[in-house]
């Protein structure tokens, strides 16, 4: 008899109890570990670049991304904030001065996205046929502000993709702030408000 069943006796259990009180500790480690990698999948990851990247003025975006209709409202990767840069309404004239921890960006007219796919962390990538993103590992598809269409036709992801606080400062340099990051929305049925139509029907693979 090993000392450690002959001290459990001692205390009042017997091997059988012993052993299952081992065995159902190791399955809720197990279980712990399993739920935090799954959360990990679903919920998004604070600071997945540098906490706070400048990024630079509109005309620093179009500068650094030759060749690249970033002045149209194309998606822009900065790979310092691991993010996708974009103006959301070029007709505008730039971006606003102001602060929107939200992400959402309208009234600032410029929206960054985080890199990772809402479905599985793969990094979609915009295509320059149709400004929309595709996601190379699952083919979720998401309109060039990251608006998520609903049905499967559009890819497994269940949101759209998430979003980083944002502020424009007086000169028009823009700042991500990647600690502060906004759930992407539910998922919107093409041709309704809220979701920018691909343009053209099959851009980079349909």
């Amino acid at each position: 008899m090993t000392p450690t069943i002959q001290a459990a006796r001692i205390r009042g259990l017997t091997r059988r109890q012993l052993l299952r009180r081992s065995l159902g500790a190791g399955i809720g480690v197990w279980l712990t570990e399993a739920a935090a990698g799954t959360l990990g999948f679903w919920w998004p990851t604070a600071a997945i670049g540098a906490p706070r990247v400048r990024i630079g003025t509109l005309d620093e975006l179009i500068a650094g991304n030759t060749g690249l209709p970033v002045a149209d409202g194309f998606p822009a990767y900065v790979s310092d904030a691991r993010a996708f840069v974009m103006t959301i309404d070029p007709g505008r004239g730039g971006w606003q001065t102001g602060t929107d921890p939200t992400g959402d960006g309208t009234a600032l007219n410029v929206r960054a996205l985080s890199q990772r796919c809402p479905h599985l962390g793969c990094r979609p990538n915009p295509c320059v046929e149709d400004f929309w993103f595709r996601c190379p590992c699952h083919q979720s598809r998401y309109d060039r502000l990251g608006i998520k269409p609903s049905g499967t036709t559009y890819g497994p992801a269940d949101r759209s993709m998430d979003r980083f606080a944002i502020e424009v400062d007086a000169a028009g340099v823009l700042t991500v702030d990647t600690t502060h990051v906004a759930l992407g929305s539910l998922p919107i049925i093409l041709g309704q408000p809220g979701l920018i139509p691909p343009r053209v029907p099959l851009g980079c693979g349909g």
